[in-house]
Order: structure tokens, then C-alpha cells, then sequence
């Protein structure tokens, strides 16, 4: 049986996803930040015939992410996917994902197929200089909005300062960055950042700033920041030499992430 779920049911579904905490990073950081009755924020429960809670599907904005660890109404979840005709986005790991797709009356224009990692230890970060980077602040959000959506790999980022703003506020998403005068030119952020992880997302470079190693140093001080004050650090990549990056940061792969829009 599936049915939406209230704070009430908030001790099951922690229960449940608890068990995968990074895996489960994106659900666990929106729950924390908006909780179940936001507009912007529905969760479903799908429970056996026990009563027990054995799936859930969050929607944030437009995008679903499904969790599961056994067999469930996979047919339910996508109905609900397929009912909404505001262009709804998919998210979530390939063994979930994937019960989803036989049911789905979508066509997505992209599927992707990432790698997921995650990293809890400073011990690999290397040792250089991050005294240039800075923080971003809410003065700095339209402008670093304008440096991603100009790199070729974002092209299909959407991109919204109003959502942004409101994350820093609420301190799920911060961001990090290096300028050259007065223009972005590497940045790194987070997002749905929680009491236990955060995922690491927008690492770019202006093209003509490659081989600088201007990411390595955003990332140091990103992952050096978030690790000592007790967090995981999760990523999702397909990019071989992106890959080769955040080995040597210290990720290590848990498996593998979906996107479909």
C-alpha cells in the first residue's frame, strides 16, 4: 500500500534509510531541511502487508528519488511519476531506478549513469594552498550561476538563484570558489547537506584555466572543511578524468547513481 506520509511516520522512514546514509544523502538532507509539509516537498511510503515500511519516494521540486532495500510497488511509485505533467525528473541508485523503468510512460530526452562515491577521511587530500579560495555568499549567487551555465558540462544544469538563496539559508548547499579579476573561475559546491554528509556537486573550471589545478585546490578546501567537522562527502561522476581526481581525494566508489530527464 502506498500513501503519502506525514512527520508521524518519520520514525520508519528514518529507520529505513539510516541504513544507507550516503547512499541515501539527497532524502535524508531534504527531510532534515523541509521536513513533510512544505509545498515544494512530498513524500510516499510504500508498506507490506505488515504494515512495515520498505520503500520511499520523495519529491523535491520536480525531481523523485525512490529508495528501497527489498521488493516493492515499483508499479505505484512510477504511476505517481507518470501522473505529474510538470516535466518530472527521476534520481536515484540503478537497483532502485531500474524496477522503476518498465513502468514509467516517460520519455526522458537523457538517462544517465553515474559513479558514486563517497569520501570520510582528510588523510589523502594533498597539501597546497587553499588561501585563495572563498566562500560564497548570497551577494555572490547570480554571478556564480552565470559562471556555471557558460561551462560546456553544465548544459544542462537549471540553474535557480531564488532555490539557491534559500538552501544557504537554511545551510543544505554552500560553495566555494576562485576568482581571477573579479570573475569565477573554479568552483566547487554542496548540496543537500545534513547533520552526517553532504554531496559534493558544480565542479568546474573556465577552459582556459585547465591543468591548474584550480579544482584540486577548491575541492581541498571543501573536503577539508566539511570532513573535519564530522561530515561524508558523496559525488557522482562518469567523467573518466574527474574520476581520477577524486580517487586521489580520497573517494572511493559505493556504487552507481541515475539521472533521467
Amino acid at each position: 500500500m502506498i500513501r503519502k506520509l506525514t512527520s508521524q511516520d518519520d520514525q520508519q522512514v528514518q529507520a529505513l534509510i539510516q541504513q544507507k546514509p550516503a547512499e541515501n544523502l539527497f532524502i535524508i538532507g531534504d527531510l532534515e531541511a523541509f521536513g513533510y509539509e512544505e509545498e515544494f516537498q512530498t513524500v510516499w511510503g510504500d508498506f507490506d502487508d505488515n504494515q512495515n515500511l520498505r520503500a520511499v519516494l520523495l519529491k523535491y521540486e520536480k525531481n523523485y528519488l525512490p529508495f528501497s532495500l527489498t521488493n516493492f510497488d515499483a508499479k505505484g511509485f512510477a504511476q505517481i511519476i507518470n501522473e505529474d505533467q510538470n516535466e518530472p525528473m527521476l534520481s536515484g541508485l540503478k537497483e532502485v531506478t531500474v524496477a522503476l523503468e518498465p513502468y514509467l510512460t516517460i520519455t526522458y530526452e537523457k538517462k544517465r549513469e553515474m559513479y558514486y562515491a563517497k569520501c570520510t577521511s582528510t588523510v589523502a587530500l594533498p597539501s597546497v594552498d587553499t588561501s585563495i579560495v572563498k566562500q560564497i555568499t548570497l551577494d555572490d549567487v547570480e554571478r556564480l550561476g552565470d559562471f556555471l551555465t557558460s561551462i560546456p558540462e553544465f548544459d544542462a544544469l537549471q540553474y535557480n538563484a531564488e532555490n539557491k538563496r534559500r538552501n544557504l539559508k537554511k545551510g543544505v548547499t554552500r560553495g566555494y570558489y576562485i576568482e581571477e579579476k573579479g570573475a569565477i573561475i573554479s568552483s566547487a559546491s554542496t548540496t543537500a547537506e545534513n547533520s552526517t554528509s553532504a554531496m559534493v556537486v558544480a565542479v568546474a573550471t573556465a577552459a582556459e584555466h585547465h591543468q591548474k589545478g584550480l579544482a584540486t585546490i577548491c575541492l581541498t578546501r571543501l573536503c577539508s572543511d566539511l570532513i573535519t567537522e564530522g561530515k561524508q562527502l558523496c559525488i557522482f561522476y562518469d567523467n573518466p578524468n574527474a574520476g581520477k581526481l577524486y580517487r586521489r581525494l580520497g573517494f572511493e566508489e559505493i556504487g552507481f547513481w541515475m539521472m533521467y530527464r
